[in-house]
């Protein structure tokens, strides 16, 4: 059983070595602890730094491509690497690493695909309380979008067990933690959620750079996520919102015309006509969409399985 513990990084030669010396080497059910750094096109001495503090592999990408990418380059070598359980945290010490062996308990027992690592929201001091809001707030969203448990969606410090890992795929660039969550839950994926500690803050979040850019991004990233997977119930919601008034509109004319009071009211057929017309498109779009969406559905089934297949082989001829 081998464990790869993956830190995407951007310019962090600072917080590095304290974040790689608090890695835990050595875990009950793992026999092998690895950890690998994946430096994100790093205009610092990232790649050097984690060289000398021990890494065991280096994955550095030519220029920065952004946190998602990084991530998904990550767990595409670490599965090339042979892991059969991959770890996610952050270069810059924010989540504890002593909490590594929790995490990972629920894939251990075949209790989960992936795990998400649950921080204190309400006792962390450096958040502040608009923060905490939104963060109940994204997390209440991405359980009704991906129709799981999951409390703390933000939080980047997770494993995925090999299985899941070869199924995930991020095609945001701005980050993966409510896409991943988002994805497994519509593929019915296992997950859980543990209680994890966080460190004292090393330094300021890249990621949200402000508040409102944040929440401007998150709610882009959960609809196109779950337009993608449920194209009709999207599109079907908004051809209903467009198609009723118009109906409505149309039985209000029907009406007044029965009783001999339709003349002057043809603003409200002209209206009710253009209302129903854009519902029934948005309906013969939400068909189309689905269909594409199930097409594919049966790529990324045939691309994981000829994945497991390749995977299966290789192990075999080791």
């Amino acid at each position: 059983m081998k464990l790869i513990v993956q830190i995407p990084c951007f310019n962090e030669e600072a917080t590095l070595p304290e974040t790689l010396a608090a890695i835990p080497r050595a875990i009950e059910g793992v026999d092998q602890v690895e950890i690998m750094v994946i430096d994100d096109g790093s205009g610092d001495e990232t790649s050097r730094v984690a060289r000398r503090s021990g890494t065991d592999h280096v994955l550095r990408l030519p220029r920065n491509q952004g946190l998602a990418r990084a991530f998904s380059a990550g767990i595409e070598h670490a599965l090339g690497l042979g892991a059969d359980i991959i770890v996610n945290t952050d270069a810059d010490n924010q989540y504890c690493a002593d909490d590594i062996p929790a995490l990972i308990a629920p894939i251990l027992l075949g209790e989960a695909d992936i795990v998400i690592g649950e921080r204190p929201i309400e006792s962390i001091e450096h958040f502040s309380p608009i923060k905490k809001v939104l963060q109940r707030l994204g997390s209440a969203a991405v359980r009704f979008f991906s129709q799981t448990e999951v409390r703390d969606a933000p939080s980047g410090f997770r494993a995925f067990s090999r299985r899941a890992a070869m199924r995930l795929n991020v095609f945001n660039e701005y980050t993966y933690t409510l896409e991943t969550v988002i994805q497994a839950g519509q593929k019915h994926m296992a997950i859980a959620s543990v209680p994890i500690r966080v460190n004292n803050p090393t330094r300021e979040s890249r990621l949200v750079r402000n508040i409102p850019d944040y929440v401007r991004r998150s709610i882009a990233t959960i609809l196109r996520v779950f337009i993608v997977y449920r194209p009709l119930r999207f599109f079907s919601l908004l051809s209903a919102l467009t198609f009723l008034p118009g109906f409505i509109l149309g039985l209000r004319f029907f009406y007044y015309f029965v009783i001999g009071q339709g003349q002057g009211k043809i603003q409200s057929v002209v209206l009710a006509a253009f209302l129903m017309g854009l519902g029934f498109l948005l309906l013969v779009i939400g068909i189309v969409t689905d269909l594409i969406s199930v097409n594919r559905k049966l790529l990324e089934q045939a691309n994981a399985r000829l994945f497991e297949i390749e995977d299966r082989i290789n192990r075999l001829t080791r």
